[in-house]
C-alpha cells in the first residue's frame, strides 16, 4: 500500500508541473506549425486544382512558405513587442503611484483583498506587509490590479523565431511532393502528407492542452481538410472556366 500511495503522489506531482509559457515561444511554435500546414496545403491544392504546370504549383508553395513564415514572424514580434511595451508602461505608472502615495495604494490593496473574501483585519495586515518592500509592492499591485507579474512580459524575438521556423516546417510538408514530381501523383501525396501532418499536429497540441489526443488530431484534420477542399474546388472551378 505505501508503494501504491507513493506512486500516486509522484503521479500527482508530475501532473502538477506547469510548462513555462511566459516567453511566448511555445505558443508561437504551436500556432506556427499548425498555420503553416493548413495555409500551404490549402494554397498548393488550390493552385493545383486549376491544373497548371508543376512549376507553377511549386512556385506558389515556395512563395507561400517564405511569405507566410516572414508574415507570421513579423506579426508575432510586433504583437508581443507592443504587448511588452504596454505592460512596461503600466508598471511604470503603478510604480510612480506607489512612490508618490504609498498609503493610498495600501488602502487600495486592502480593498482588493477584502473583495477577494478576506476579513478586514487580515486584509489590512497583508496590505501592510506587501507595501513594506517597493519591489514586492509593485509585483503585488501588478498581479492583483493589472493581471500579470513583472518579468512575464514575454520574449518577442523568441516568439518570432519559433513562429518562423515552425511555420516553415508545417508549410514544407505538403510542398515536398512537388519538389520531385507533379500532376495527380503530387496532388495525392500532398493530400496524404497534409492529412498525416494534421493528425500529428493535432496530437501534439493535446500534449500542451491536456485534451484527448484523438479528438485534437481529428479536429486538426477536419480543419485542414475543409480548407484544402474549399480552395481546391475554387481552383478547379477557375481553371475549368
Amino acid at each position: 500500500m505505501p508503494g501504491r500511495l507513493g506512486r500516486y503522489d509522484q503521479c500527482v506531482a508530475d501532473e502538477h508541473q506547469h510548462r513555462d509559457l511566459k516567453g511566448g515561444g511555445a505558443r508561437a511554435a504551436v500556432f506556427g506549425i499548425s498555420d503553416g500546414l493548413v495555409s500551404n496545403v490549402a494554397l498548393i491544392l488550390g493552385v493545383a486544382g486549376a491544373h497548371p504546370s508543376a512549376g507553377a504549383v511549386r512556385l506558389a508553395g515556395v512563395a507561400g512558405l517564405i511569405g507566410g513564415a516572414f508574415s507570421m514572424a513579423t506579426g508575432e514580434y510586433i504583437s508581443m513587442r507592443a504587448q511588452s511595451e504596454l505592460m512596461e508602461r503600466e508598471l511604470d505608472v503603478e510604480l510612480r503611484a506607489i512612490l508618490a502615495d504609498p498609503e493610498l495604494e495600501r488602502r487600495e490593496l486592502a480593498a482588493i483583498y477584502r473583495d477577494r473574501g478576506l476579513d478586514a483585519d487580515l486584509a489590512e495586515e497583508m496590505s501592510v506587509r506587501m507595501m513594506r518592500d517597493p519591489d514586492l509592492a509593485l509585483e503585488t499591485h501588478a498581479r492583483e490590479e493589472l493581471g500579470f507579474t513583472p518579468g512575464d512580459t514575454g520574449n518577442p524575438v523568441e516568439a518570432a523565431v519559433a513562429s518562423f521556423v515552425t511555420f516553415a516546417l508545417g508549410a514544407l510538408l505538403p510542398l515536398l511532393p512537388w519538389l520531385f514530381t507533379g500532376g495527380t501523383t503530387a496532388v495525392l501525396w500532398s493530400v496524404a502528407l497534409g492529412a498525416i501532418g494534421s493528425l500529428a499536429v493535432g496530437a501534439a497540441l493535446a500534449v500542451f492542452t491536456g485534451k484527448s489526443w484523438l479528438w485534437s488530431a481529428f479536429r486538426q484534420l477536419l480543419i485542414s481538410s475543409a480548407a484544402a477542399g474549399v480552395t481546391y474546388a475554387v481552383g478547379h472551378a477557375i481553371g475549368s472556366g
